[in-house]
């Protein structure tokens, strides 16, 4: 009995792993964020194993229940749309409860977008912090005011809708010449890489709609 942790491919399907092929079609059971989007990864590797729904809307519900076949012996693997799960996506919650039940729990290496966003900035990758996605409203302008004096290299999650406007609430506070680059579509066909200023970034997207999952990497602060 025990839970997997299973990343996924976060564009190309070709970095999905071996391994991970394996466990899922071993697994008695995989949780997935959507089952739709997942079915289509599931059929491409021809793996067969039953999925269950398992997203942010019902986790707090289905988890005493995961917990539970597990303990009656199921080996359960989880994943999500598209990374590493819990990861700015579902599953803190499972692994943290299959944790406090003394059920293993055991998270294979593999596909994530902020590593490679963060290797290709070219800034400082020595010492990082992960902020995930900003606050959409409440907390946002408070959030990036506690990060103005922040000295580790930050790495943001953004929606292609709010790219500009967080450009240019980074570049308000953190300053308009802070270093920083915008990556997306990582590992798809139209992969992408912008570094400048914050200033020259937020110009960049003002006249240039961007698309896809989008990564934003920035400097840290600098005495």
């Amino acid at each position: 009995m025990k839970l997997f942790v299973v990343p996924t491919p976060i564009g190309n399907l070709e970095d999905m792993t071996f391994r991970a092929i394996r466990i899922l079609k071993e697994a008695d059971l995989i949780l997935a964020e959507d089952t739709r989007t997942s079915g289509f990864l599931l059929k491409h590797f021809g793996i067969e194993t039953p999925m269950h729904s398992h997203h942010k809307f019902n986790e707090h519900k289905t988890v005493e229940s995961i917990v539970q076949r597990i303990k009656n012996g199921q080996c359960v693997a989880l994943i999500s749309d598209a990374g590493t799960p819990a990861i700015s996506d579902p599953g803190f919650l499972v692994v943290r409860e299959c944790i406090a039940n003394d059920i293993e729990v055991e998270c294979l290496p593999g596909a994530t977008a902020f590593v490679p966003a963060l290797v290709c900035s070219g800034l400082p990758n020595d010492r990082f912090c992960f902020e995930g996605f900003l606050p959409q409203k409440k907390g946002r302008q408070t959030k990036i005011n506690k990060l103005a004096d922040e000295n580790r290299t930050m790495i943001f999650y953004e929606s292609p809708f709010r790219l500009q406007k967080t450009l240019s609430q980074l570049a308000e506070v953190l300053g308009a010449e802070r270093r920083a680059s915008v990556s997306r579509e990582i590992s798809k066909v139209f992969e992408e890489t912008k570094r400048g200023t914050l200033n020259e970034l937020t110009d960049y997207y003002n006249n240039n709609t961007p698309k896809g999952e989008i990564v934003i990497i920035v400097a840290g602060f600098e005495e």
